[in-house]
C-alpha cells in the first residue's frame, strides 16, 4: 500500500465525517481519529488502525442522530387499526389511546410529547407482541423489536468498547440504523426471560433505557457518545412480573393482558385468524369450509390455553394439509366437520 495510496483513503473517510450530520463534539472527535491515522504509518499499524475507524464511521453515518418520522395521532384511525386485528381488549384499548390524546394534547400545544413506557403482561399467546405492532402501525411509527429470552451479557444491549477485537454496537444502537429514525417504537421482548447471571447488569441498561431523565443521553459502549432516545416509544413484554427489578418496575405503566374464553377463541378463529391462514396458504375461501359445530374442538382440541397460539397452529395446520390435496388433485374444495375434523387435528 503506497502512501498516495493511504492519503486517499484518509481524505475518503474526511468526506464521509464532513458530508454527515453528526453532532459538533463528535465530528471533531472522529477527524481527530482520521488525523491519527497518518501517524500511524511510521509504525507499520495503518492497515489495522484504518479498518477500526472505518469501521466505527460506518456506523456513526448510518445512525439517525436527527431523522425521525411524523406521528399520527388521529384516535379515530387508531382505534381502527387495533379494532382491525384484536378482537375484544376494550380496557385496553381504551388505555392505549388514551397515551396517545395525552400526546396528542401535547404536541398541539408545542410540546415535546413523551410517550409512556408501556409494559404488557399475560402469559404466552395472549397478544402482547401484536398489540405492539398494532400500536407503532397505528402511531405510523417503524418498529425495533429486541427479543431478551435468554441473554446472558449487558453488551447485547450496550455493545462492546472498540478496545475489544472485533466489537460492534449493542441492539439499541442497531436498531436505530435498521429502521433509520431516533423515535420508533421499541418493542423490549420478554424482559422477564434474561439469563440469571446476568439479570443485575441487564436490569441496569433498561433502568438507563426506560428513565426519562437518562435516556436522552443513553451511551453504546461501542458509539461512545450520548444518543438522544427520549423521542422513543418503549413498549416491554413479560409473561409475568417475578424477574423484574423493582427499579424497572417503577418506570413501567404496567399493562394486564388478560387470557382468552372459548368463546373468544372461536371469534378470534373465525374472523381474525381463519382468513389470514387461508391467504398464507394460497387457498381461496371456496377451498375450504369450516363448520360452526366444529369450532370448539379446534379452539381446544388438547386442553386449556390461555392464549390464542396453539390455535394459530392448529388453523395454519389444516390450512396446509387441504392446501396439499388441492395441489395432489384429491380435492377442490373440502369442508371440515365433526366426522372428518380429528383427521385434521393434533392428538396425544
Amino acid at each position: 500500500m503506497t502512501v498516495a495510496t493511504t492519503s486517499k483513503e484518509i481524505d475518503q473517510l474526511k468526506k464521509k465525517v464532513l458530508s454527515a450530520h453528526l453532532p459538533v463534539e463528535l465530528r471533531e472527535r472522529v477527524l481527530f481519529l482520521i488525523k491519527r491515522l497518518s501517524v500511524s504509518l511510521r509504525f507499520g499499524s495503518f492497515s489495522q488502525d484504518y479498518e477500526n475507524v472505518s469501521h466505527y464511521i460506518d456506523w456513526l453515518i448510518k445512525l439517525p442522530w436527527d431523522k425521525k418520522s411524523e406521528d399520527n395521532l388521529d384516535l379515530k384511525r387508531a382505534r381502527e387499526v387495533l379494532d382491525r386485528y384484536h378482537y375484544g381488549l376494550k380496557e385496553i384499548k381504551e388505555r392505549v389511546l388514551e397515551y396517545l390524546a395525552v400526546m396528542n394534547l401535547k404536541k398541539k400545544q408545542g410540546l415535546s410529547p413523551r410517550a409512556p413506557i408501556l409494559c404488557l403482561v399475560g402469559l404466552v399467546g395472549t397478544g402482547k407482541t401484536t398489540l405492539a405492532s398494532s400500536i407503532a402501525e397505528a402511531m405510523g411509527r417503524k418498529m425495533v423489536r429486541i427479543p431478551f429470552g435468554g441473554i446472558e451479557d449487558a453488551f447485547y444491549l450496550r455493545g462492546r468498547s472498540r478496545m475489544y477485537p472485533q466489537a460492534e454496537p449493542g441492539q439499541i444502537i442497531k436498531g436505530l440504523v435498521r429502521v433509520g429514525v431516533k423515535n420508533p417504537i421499541i418493542l423490549l421482548d420478554e424482559i422477564d426471560r434474561v439469563g440469571e447471571k446476568a439479570r443485575s447488569s441487564i436490569m441496569g441498561v433498561l433502568v438507563e433505557l426506560l428513565d426519562p431523565e437518562q435516556n436522552n443521553a443513553f451511551v453504546d459502549r461501542f458509539i461512545d457518545y450520548p444518543f438522544d432516545l427520549s423521542q422513543a416509544f418503549f413498549i416491554a413484554t413479560a409473561n409475568n412480573t417475578t424477574h423484574i427489578s423493582q427499579a424497572v418496575l417503577d418506570r413501567l405503566e404496567i399493562i394486564t393482558m388478560p387470557s382468552y374464553s372459548d368463546e373468544e377463541k372461536i371469534i378470534i378463529g373465525k374472523n381474525y385468524i381463519f382468513p389470514r391462514a387461508l391467504e398464507a396458504a394460497g387457498l381461496k375461501e371456496e377451498n375450504l369450509v369450516i363448520a360452526d359445530d366444529v369450532w370448539p374442538q379446534i379452539v381446544r382440541p388438547l386442553g386449556y390455553d390461555a392464549g390464542v397460539r396453539t390455535l394459530k397452529r392448529n388453523i395454519e395446520r389444516i390450512c396446509r394439509q387441504v392446501a396439499k390435496k388441492v395441489v395432489e388433485g384429491e380435492t377442490k374444495k373440502l369442508i371440515i366437520n365433526k366426522e372428518n375434523v380429528k383427521k385434521y387435528l393434533p392428538g396425544w
